[in-house]
């Protein structure tokens, strides 16, 4: 059982700001870095405060409280993001870190594509590590092996599609294929999914740590705070009804989405690879998705549930604002045609996964009603 403090919150925030505000004063632009901290900071110990409680309670319902303030903020910052030209998007980053709003060189990966040694072993760097450290999260949420091997295949897909827009989507066939799918991606959804079937079959016993006698038993259960209060298995049923297909096609639109967001932002944001900004995106998306998609599996296989949880709405605005951002800021950047292979194979697999879905769910049912009358 949990306890609010929120009168002793107040107190030492406003205790905290009033000692930043009197004896920390600097000149107009640091004044503003820390009035912008300040109103953050109080927004999201509201947040941690006064919202809701989603369907996690673990370590600490405190913690998603703070993920959901952080992304109401988050989508806030988009907004205004999308009101501002493309200069002065650049030159706000700047002001954020010094380092920034300077032109980003291109970088392609497949200047040189045989399969020697070398050039496997120049790939291996700590973007491999990242890697497989994403593909383990994305299997943590998903929770399928089949989604992650259709989200991993399309984000190649993906990575072909948009390279003549973004260098650093240009790579060799290995590195696509055997690196990135076999490899990486591979590894981490299989860690990821031993993960999610170890929590799967674990008996969840839960006692408060007053009720443990021995220290060694308190500590034990202390360290399982940080684990799940439960585990739902996700079983998303994609071919058993429409809804449901729809549902997975939508879902795996917008993992898309959001994936390749994060490289038009930093090409068009001027937001070097191995920035901290781009890693504390990734661990806000990733503390975000764990919520939005539990929501969202909940919407979908639960009828009782008639509004899509918070998080999950968050999460869908967020990605979406940074399409709208990228839409905007991309006006007159890349100017070179789709080619037509590409517009060729998207026109083939749409017509396919349509075709799919009429015989699945209009044609064969159709069928085999009218069969039976006979």
């Amino acid at each position: 059982m949990f306890h609010p403090r929120t009168l002793t919150v107040l107190i030492l925030m406003l205790a905290g700001f009033l000692y930043v505000a009197l004896w920390n004063e600097a000149d107009t632009v640091s004044n503003a870095k820390i009035g912008f901290t300040a109103a953050s900071i109080c927004f999201i110990i509201i947040g941690i405060l006064q919202f809701g409680d989603g369907v996690f309670i673990r370590p600490h319902p405190a913690l998603w409280r703070f993920v959901l303030a952080l992304s109401v903020l988050y989508q806030m910052f988009l907004v205004f993001l999308l009101f501002q030209t493309k200069d002065d998007a650049r030159k706000l980053f700047a002001y954020v870190d010094p380092s920034l709003g300077v032109e980003l060189p291109e970088r392609s990966y497949a200047e040189d594509c045989s399969l020697s040694a070398e050039n496997i072993w120049n790939q291996l760097d700590i973007f491999v590590v990242a890697h497989v450290l994403g593909w383990y999260c994305k299997a943590i949420i998903l929770r399928d092996y089949w989604f992650c091997w259709i989200l991993s295949v399309m984000f190649e897909v993906m990575e072909y599609s948009l390279q003549h827009h973004l260098p650093n989507f240009a790579e060799c066939w290995w590195d696509h294929w055997i690196v990135d799918v076999l490899i990486c991606n591979w590894l981490g959804t299989y860690l990821g999914m031993r993960t999610c079937e170890y929590f799967e079959m674990k008996q969840y016993s839960w006692r408060g740590i007053k009720q443990i006698p021995d220290y060694k038993g308190k500590a034990r259960r202390a360290i399982q705070q940080f684990t799940p209060h439960s585990w739902t298995r996700f079983d998303w049923g994609a071919t058993s009804s429409f809804k449901n297909f729809m549902a997975v096609i939508g879902l795996l639109v917008v993992f898309l989405n959001c994936e390749v967001n994060a490289f038009y932002l930093k090409y068009l944001l001027w937001i070097p690879p191995d920035h901290p900004l781009n890693v504390y995106r990734l661990i806000f998306y990733f503390f975000l998705g764990i919520c939005g998609v539990r929501e969202g599996y909940q919407y979908l296989s639960d009828k009782s549930y008639k509004v899509l949880g918070a998080a999950a709405w968050l999460e869908l605005a967020n990605i979406l604002t940074e399409t709208l951002i990228i839409i905007k800021f991309g006006r007159g950047e890349f100017q070179e045609p789709t080619p037509t292979p590409v517009i060729v194979f998207w026109v083939c697999l749409i017509t396919s996964v349509v075709s799919y879905a009429a015989w699945r769910f209009l044609i064969s049912p159709y069928l085999k009603q009218r069969e039976g009358r006979r």
